[in-house]
């Protein structure tokens, strides 16, 4: 196991303040917040998705600016790898692999029927509603 660097943290907390600009998509993995630890060239951290439930570590490779998403399922094996990831789509990446489904608002409001929109029932409420 490679040991982890004090460079190694601070690429770990440059991912982790991308994912910060969108914790309302970021939330909606199921992240285990304790789970975050710092990995060589990145971060890794659990989930509960609809589509993914294990790991998911993000890596920098600072030569081209680019990252790496891989996700590991709960025992181990590694499902997918994207490789090649501009800033811009980082947080869209891990989203579509990990939560991201047809028909998504039909499913949130199936599984969580709290959320449902009362002028609405097919649409979920936003989040700033539910949190007033």
């Amino acid at each position: 196991m490679a040991k982890i660097e004090q460079h190694d943290i601070e690429i770990g907390k440059y991912i982790l303040s991308i994912l910060k600009t969108r914790i309302d998509i970021v939330s909606s993995w199921g992240l285990d917040p304790e789970s975050l630890k710092p990995i060589k060239y990145g971060i890794e951290f659990h989930v509960q998705g609809f589509k993914h439930t294990g790991l998911v570590q993000v890596t920098l490779n600072e030569g081209e600016d680019l990252f790496e998403v891989c996700l590991i399922s709960e025992s181990g094996e590694t499902k997918e790898r994207h490789e090649s990831i501009f800033l811009d789509n980082l947080i869209s990446v891990i989203d579509d692999a990990v939560e991201n489904v047809e028909n998504y608002e039909k499913r949130v409001s199936e599984e969580y029927p709290f959320l449902k929109d009362p002028d609405n029932p097919e649409k979920v409420r936003p989040m700033e509603i539910i949190i007033l």
